[in-house]
């Protein structure tokens, strides 16, 4: 019999939908009960790529004994972490206050009717083993301790409560002025955390920390900082020749168990390949390096294939592939080296096998290779006495060979919920790469992406958070409006609409009146009519997705400049504000904060051009190229209900005019292609 579980769209839940325990969803229901029969919560938070959520799944809820006792003793609640990123934030950090250790998935807590925790962990076994307790010996004894030791876990919460309240940052006496002060600080923070042998920051396990490159790039076109530069590029080069990245169908795993890239958890989740996409993107404008071009097309075209829905009536994009298939984390990605060489004519075995390692001993599990690039190509052509180009020909035949024998595997499974955060990180990703890739199927993509989340997910005025088998639901978060906000400034530089921008605007009105905290700066992760938690997050430092509070300073002040509009740029700066002293001190953990700081000391360079639609193509391709952080907008003359700032004269005599603007601030209209060019010179391609 399903439980209360089986009316959900989340994969994750429907998952659990047929376990013998009593899940039910956070609901009023679930929680009522609680408080009724005076029963404690066991609240279990994963989502559906999770390895150990799977094993702790199979372990334990599974399993009639196991589910008689969290049946017997408490209301047992199952969260998606990706639907309730708000109940995630708050109760792993409740959790690390209480076990001084970090969390991750499955997070599993033991709450009080009245949702506040007192006791917990992550993965816990059926049965002792490795130094962690016995699941089934733990429910008995955690129900027994709640019942026994009342008034002391009611201090322990009234604690937590405190602790909470302390998080928030504090009303900051205004700035008299902000200083670069903090951007050179996470750059000497930076540098000391950098692996310089094989990329990234600090040890295994590795992520890919995008929030951090981004701002090495950004600090490299700022200063010339060759060290920012370095740090950036060589961590993106071996990310793309590692096992974190799949060498045969594109796109990037969650992270990397080891220090070198090689070995991933195989997960592939929507929210790092999106900002991945434009950080690739913006690596080969810097550099010329064609690997970056290489990694941004394979994992566009992977975008397509995979992760957007193909319906006539969707078109988002799904969030994440599992880590396992068939019971096994990896199965779908290893191979066996005999069945290479089976595939392979000798001679395409002749380059693969220096290529991706098979040489060396198995580097997954007992003998199994994880596919990585271990050998230039180059190197490889050396070695076998052939030519560069008949070795490239042999790879991608060879390639080509081993995709379409993976094809036929069992597949990881697909969580296929839209979310419209994550929706907003891969809609940037994709219009910035195919604006400056001149990829027009990609920035269709991007289009057909936005339109689904403006025409399904935003009703009466408000964003929802979530869309499965199509129920559009849950109340948004800050992350939500301020990636999509983000998103369709980067969309608008690629294909100008009028939608796209009315929209924009629409959700820069709800972020400040339903997220912002007025008497100090900043945004609240819930709006102000959500459901009230035990806590209310204003999140400012990175985590593997970029801060919610820095994507809003930095999409505002950028519309604000755009549009004209003081109270957007001043929102941004109120959020930089209050988190000020904390970046001061903890400077790295808030790049995408820093990011928001760096165009509050120096506004982008904002370029507007005015003309006839074929001539706007030919002048705005050629800009492309200029920085990538200089914000292009081709706006055809027949366009008639732009804001002041941008409605700019059209050309009389010329086929396009062009506006160069830093801010709010404009120089004279720029009516020379060569002209305009010298004006926003870009030294990129070094």
């Amino acid at each position: 019999m399903p439980n209360h579980l089986a009316n959900e769209t989340s994969p994750y839940l429907l998952q659990h939908a047929y376990n013998p325990v009593d899940w039910y969803p956070w609901c009023e229901e679930a929680l009522a009960l609680a408080c009724t029969e005076d029963r404690p919560i066991l609240l279990s938070i994963g989502y559906s790529a999770c390895h150990w959520c799977h094993v702790m799944a199979h372990e334990s809820f599974e399993d009639v004994e196991v589910a008689a006792a969290m049946n017997q003793y408490f209301v047992n609640i199952k969260v998606d972490r990706e639907e309730r990123p708000d109940l995630d934030q708050i109760y792993q950090t409740a959790h690390y206050m209480l076990t001084q250790r970090n969390g991750g998935w499955p997070l599993t807590l033991f709450l009080t009717p009245d949702q506040k925790p007192f006791f917990g962990g992550t993965y816990f076994p059926k049965i002792q083993r490795h130094g962690m307790p016995s699941f089934l010996d733990l429910l008995p004894r955690v129900a027994e301790a709640y019942s026994a030791r009342g008034t002391e876990i009611e201090q322990q919460s009234a604690s937590m409560l405190k602790s909470f309240e302390k998080m928030l940052p504090s009303k900051n006496p205004l700035v008299s002025e902000f200083s670069g002060q903090p951007l050179n600080l996470a750059i000497v923070e930076l540098k000391e955390k950098f692996d310089s042998e094989y990329g990234g920051f600090g040890n295994a396990p590795k992520f890919p920390h995008s929030a951090e490159l981004e701002f090495c790039l950004r600090r490299y076109i700022a200063t010339s900082d060759k060290q920012a530069l370095r740090m950036a590029t060589h961590t993106l080069e071996s990310m793309a020749r590692g096992g974190i990245y799949d060498q045969l169908g594109g796109g990037f795993c969650r992270y990397s168990t080891d220090q070198y890239w090689s070995i991933p958890h195989f997960e592939k989740m929507l929210y790092d390949n999106g900002p991945l996409l434009r950080i690739y993107t913006d690596a080969w404008l810097i550099t010329g390096n064609p690997l970056f071009k290489r990694i941004t097309e394979e994992t566009a075209k992977w975008v397509l294939r995979e992760m957007q829905s193909q319906e006539d009536s969707e078109g988002g994009y799904y969030s994440t592939l599992d880590a396992d298939s068939e019971d096994e984390e990896g199965k779908f990605y290893a191979w066996d080296r005999d069945q290479i060489m089976n595939l392979l004519s000798p001679e395409e075995y002749a380059v693969v096998a220096p290529y991706y390692g098979l040489l060396r001993t198995p580097n997954f599990e007992s003998r199994h290779w994880n596919l990585e690039i271990v050998q230039q190509l180059t190197d490889v052509a050396k070695d076998v006495g052939i030519s560069d180009d008949e070795a490239q020909e042999r790879l991608i035949s060879a390639q080509v060979k081993l995709f379409i024998e993976r094809e036929s595997r069992i597949y990881p499974g697909r969580d296929e919920k839209i979310l419209t955060s994550w929706n907003g990180l891969m809609i940037k990703g994709m219009a910035h790469a195919g604006r400056i890739f001149r990829r027009n199927d990609w920035v269709d993509s991007a289009a057909l992406a936005v339109d689904f989340i403006h025409s399904t997910l935003w009703r009466k005025g408000r964003l929802l958070a979530t869309f499965k088998n199509g129920i559009a639901h849950l109340n948004a978060y800050l992350d939500d409006y301020a990636f999509m906000l983000d998103s369709l400034l980067e969309m608008m530089q690629a294909r100008f609409r009028q939608s796209d921008l009315d929209f924009s605007i629409e959700l820069a009105e709800v972020l400040l009146e339903q997220f912002e905290r007025k008497q100090t700066g900043g945004f609240f992760f819930t709006s102000h009519d959500h459901e009230k938690l035990i806590d209310r997050p204003m999140p400012g430092h990175d985590n593997a997705t970029p801060s919610g509070n820095g994507v809003a300073a930095y999409a505002l002040q950028r519309l604000g400049h755009l549009v004209g509009e003081p109270r957007y740029l001043q929102a941004g700066e109120n959020a930089l504000n209050v988190f000020y002293p904390t970046m001061s001190s903890h400077a790295s953990s808030y790049c995408s904060l820093m990011i928001a700081l760096e165009e509050t000391l120096a506004p982008p360079q904002i370029i507007i051009l005015r003309g006839q639609k074929s001539a706007l193509t030919e002048w705005q391709d050629i800009l492309q190229h200029s920085s990538p952080y200089t914000l292009v907008f081709a706006l055809p003359a027949e366009l008639v209900s732009l804001p002041p700032s941008l409605n700019k004269p059209c050309p009389i005599d010329k086929p396009v005019n062009a506006w160069v603007c830093q801010g709010v601030i404009c120089q004279p209209e720029i009516c020379d292609l060569q002209e305009l060019q010298q004006a926003c010179k870009f030294q990129g391609k070094m």
